[in-house]
């Protein structure tokens, strides 16, 4: 574990009342859903490591909008610190590509927005949705 935070990045993608969520393929949260994204490179913008995430993970390329919100999420395993991410979460909407999991997903798919709460997403990824102007 690195001794600081690492700064990553989410996107959120709405369509027809569906949000675009993945399936995490690796810790932190591996089995969870939420929403594709990932850590920044090295000399890497946030915008441009949004758009990577998003078509490494779901195949889709996307045009990076708003930042729709930024916080912490860090995960202990035990009494241990397993991971400390600062996550820029931003808005974008779909260029082109074909829906299909890639590189750390291991499941990606348009679940609507009422049936989110059905899915066992990481945690506070409704209350983050809410917060960045989603109605859930």
């Amino acid at each position: 574990m690195t001794r600081s935070p690492k700064p990553a990045v989410s996107v959120i993608i709405i369509n027809n009342h569906h949000i675009l969520l993945v399936r995490r393929g690796h810790e932190p949260s591996k089995g969870l859903w939420s929403l594709p994204g990932g850590s920044i490179e090295l000399g890497e913008t946030m915008r441009e490591a949004a758009a990577r995430e998003v078509l490494e993970e779901t195949g889709l390329v996307v045009e990076v909008g708003d930042i729709g919100g930024v916080h912490d999420a860090i995960i202990r395993q035990g009494n241990e610190l397993a991971f400390h991410y600062v996550i820029i979460t931003f808005h974008a909407r779909i260029v082109s590509g074909e829906l299909k999991a890639g590189s750390d997903a291991a499941d990606a798919r348009w679940v609507s927005l009422d049936e989110i709460k059905d899915y066992q997403t990481t945690t506070g990824l409704i209350n983050r949705l809410r917060s960045a102007g989603i109605t859930i």
